[in-house]
């Protein structure tokens, strides 16, 4: 079986992990072509095992421009050898309205479109002329698949698509491997040193993850405070520039992409986000099966992934005081956050695990090829 997934980027995200994570999954006897919006965005390659057949084709037309009917056309015509089409975000929107005008017409494999989230312009509002083509574009799809409960609601009440055509899925991850405490010397570039004490978290380098504001709220917390941020991105001078602005560069590291989170995330002792748009982060998962207190805004789902208990600390969207404030007050009480913590880990092992996920996806394809089981 040949798979076509269309990628806004396949850079070193979540959704994009998660993809890796769903192929390995799927095993040897699958057959996947990955296209990226973004040609050179890349980089979630190296967390697909070697054993998967994958293919990364720089011929297939292009998925950004005017979406003109020739050019749709001949997106759709690119499709033709497939099984199964996988389309990711707005970025491959464009695609999803070529399967959707020429499918029948080519006799083009099932669709299913994945919606993650949105970047920094429509991070504070969607815009009506994307609404109005996503809901032309999907109205022929095998099924959107979204994270949260919140794009579920938006796929319902704002794109009108039918209850029976949107999926949510859970994002899950293998909540044993974040059990064991990583090494102090897990992450490149950097050590953790006896009596220091970590402000985390995981992130692509954008703008819509307003990392500065991270930095600002961090900046009041003492001295063996350290702020750990994973991930690459265009916004690494941005954030390098406020903590030298604030006089603390010195606390402020930025080792990279950690292509095994479970190996460093047990290193923070508060997992922090700054963001102005979310869905379901993965990272917030990843941080409660590491037995970690979140400090975040009230984005996407947060709120309701976490336990009870923590919940005091998500701060109002936009409200930099307040998420200092909850920085502060867990900095300084290390039962607190220990408590938290294992309550975030026991939540994360009975909902978040990845077998659930993991099946709940099969069954998805499997009903889009109109078969019993998938693969």
């Amino acid at each position: 079986m040949r798979i076509l997934h269309l990628h806004s980027s396949f850079d070193r995200g979540g959704k994009e992990l998660r993809c890796a994570q769903l192929i390995n999954a799927f095993g040897k006897g699958l057959e996947h072509t990955i296209v990226s919006a973004q040609p050179e965005a890349l980089g979630a390659a190296s967390a697909i095992s070697g054993a998967i057949r994958t293919d990364y084709p720089d011929d297939f037309p292009a998925l950004a421009g005017r979406p003109f009917p020739a050019r749709l056309r001949t997106i759709a015509q690119a499709m033709q050898p497939f099984d199964l089409v996988l389309t990711y975000n707005w970025g491959a929107m464009d695609a999803v309205m070529a399967h959707s005008i020429f499918g029948k017409f080519y006799g083009l494999a099932p669709l299913v479109h994945h919606e993650d989230g949105f970047n920094e312009d429509e991070a504070n509002g969607l815009k009506t002329s994307r609404n109005w083509f996503r809901r032309a574009a999907l109205t022929r799809s095998a099924a959107l698949v979204v994270p949260s409960k919140r794009l579920e609601a938006i796929a319902l009440d704002v794109w009108k698509l039918p209850r029976s055509g949107v999926r949510l899925i859970i994002n899950g991850i293998d909540t044993l491997a974040y059990a064991g405490k990583p090494r102090a010397d897990a992450l490149p570039r950097i050590i953790k040193r006896e009596g220091e004490k970590w402000v985390g978290t995981l992130a692509g380098l954008r703008a819509v993850k307003n990392l500065p504001r991270l930095v600002r709220a961090f900046a009041g917390l003492p001295e063996h405070w350290q702020l750990v941020i994973l991930g690459e991105g265009p916004e690494r001078e941005a954030i390098r520039d406020e903590a030298m602005r604030l006089q603390i560069a010195h606390r402020v590291h930025l080792p990279g992409f950690v292509s095994d989170p479970a190996k460093a995330v047990g290193l923070f002792d508060i997992f922090a986000l700054s963001s102005d748009s979310e869905q379901f982060p993965i990272s917030v998962v990843e941080a409660m099966a590491a037995a970690l207190p979140v400090a975040s805004p009230d984005v996407g789902d947060v709120s309701a992934m976490i336990t009870p208990e923590n919940r005091e600390f998500v701060s109002p969207t936009g409200d930099e005081e307040a998420l200092a404030d909850a920085l502060q007050t867990l900095a300084f009480d290390d039962s607190l956050r220990q408590r938290i913590g294992e309550a975030n880990r026991q939540l994360a092992v009975k909902n978040y695990d990845e077998k659930t996920m993991i099946s709940k996806y099969k069954k998805v394809y499997a009903q889009a090829l109109g078969r019993a089981e998938f693969p």
